[in-house]
């Protein structure tokens, strides 16, 4: 799975942290949404999110293929965001 990172300003060493720190919380989360929803031997790798850093909010990317970002789409914010709004904070 890729990661798209989406924020204002300068991508300096603190944002880099950031981004870092942000991948390892949610690449863990992410993977086992996609295990409970997919096929173990689907390939992975064609997985792209787009993660808005300054919102805080994870979304399933375009480059994403269709067929599998359908079967993902119900319960994703719910799950991985925590509402099924875009989050404001």
């Amino acid at each position: 799975m890729t990661f798209n990172w989406v924020f204002s300003g300068d991508d300096n060493p603190a944002m880099q942290r950031t981004c870092i720190d942000l991948e390892y919380s949610l690449r863990p989360r992410i993977m086992r949404f996609l295990l409970s929803r997919l096929d173990v031997d689907t390939d992975f790798s064609c997985f792209y999110f787009d993660v808005d850093v300054d919102k805080k909010w994870v979304s399933i990317s375009d480059k994403t293929p269709k067929e599998y970002a359908s079967k993902i789409l119900t319960g994703f914010d719910q799950v991985i965001n925590g509402s099924s709004f875009s989050s404001v904070a």
